[in-house]
């Protein structure tokens, strides 16, 4: 998985180990949880707070200077609550657009996610790799100078799904989910061409390991799916340093509109470590 490395920030690990560090991972919904789960695993010691604007839910439908309007006034709450050491924007839509004013905004660390084009086109033997994205991810400009950079010498097909999001969310809600659904939304991934064929799909939204265990299984033949939440977890390890590896036993999920708090929902996010929940409202302008 390719994760913005903070390049030129100044930011660097603590050299000595830190009593509960607190870590904000934020997403416009639930797809965080896959990068919680693998930072929670690698960051023993540290204090959770996951934060879902729901209330925005999905970001693919706002405009950009919308967007990034909406993450800083979300953010400017959200610090001043819970004065997290560092936040990661586990959210690729987000990421690709407002990591610049939130670096410029505030004076803590942000680990952000981009599609993971470069270990793609290195992992590729066919040549021929999938994005699998929102809408709002395949369309930026940065994802397409990714690829200019990275996999210039392989067939790049872009896949901006519409639906997969939400269906990860009804899913994790215990909602049902149908097949057909999930195949419609993953097929356009799948390309044959004189005789080679997609051997790659990088999941360039973070609700799509929500699903990567029911798409394997739908796939019309096996491809390496690309997970980026081991590698945003290892970032986050080495920008914090070593921790004192005491237990959390308060890790909170904060959201910002509370819709959809099934009792499934809330023994998945039990399932996370998250077992006390908050609401902190902040309504979509219209």
């Amino acid at each position: 998985m390719q994760v913005d490395l903070l390049a030129g920030t100044g930011y660097r690990p603590l050299a000595i180990p830190r009593l509960q560090p607190t870590i904000l991972v934020f997403d416009s919904g639930l797809g965080g949880l896959t990068v919680l789960s693998r930072t929670t695993e690698i960051c023993a010691g540290t204090h959770i707070v996951y934060a879902a604007d729901d209330a925005g839910f999905p970001y693919g439908r706002l405009g950009e200077d919308a967007l990034v309007a909406r993450v800083l006034a979300v953010m400017e709450r959200l610090v001043a609550r819970f004065h997290p050491d560092l936040v990661v924007i586990a959210c690729n839509t987000a990421s690709t657009l407002v990591l610049p004013a939130l670096r410029a905004r505030f004076a803590i660390p942000f680990v952000g996610t981009v599609p993971a084009i470069k270990p793609a086109a290195g992992a590729t033997r066919s040549g021929m790799i999938s994005v699998l994205a929102t809408p709002g991810t395949v369309a930026r400009v940065y994802t397409r100078e990714l690829v200019e950079r990275y996999a210039a010498e392989c067939e790049v097909t872009l896949v901006g799904s519409t639906k997969l999001a939400g269906l990860a969310e009804r899913a994790l809600k215990g909602e049902p989910v149908d097949d057909d659904a999930l195949i419609a939304e993953i097929a356009p991934c799948f390309v044959e061409k004189a005789g080679r064929r997609t051997d790659v799909v990088t999941l360039s939204c973070t609700h799509y390991p929500l699903l990567l265990e029911r798409m394997r299984r739908l796939a019309p033949w096996p491809v390496e799916w690309i997970d980026p939440a081991p590698a945003i977890a290892r970032r986050v390890a080495e920008l914090l340093g070593p921790t004192a590896g005491i237990p959390c036993p308060d890790a909170t999920a904060v959201f910002t509109a509370g819709r959809g708090l099934s009792g499934p929902l809330r023994i998945a996010l039990a399932g996370y470590g998250l077992a006390r929940i908050a609401i902190e409202p902040m309504p979509l302008a219209n």
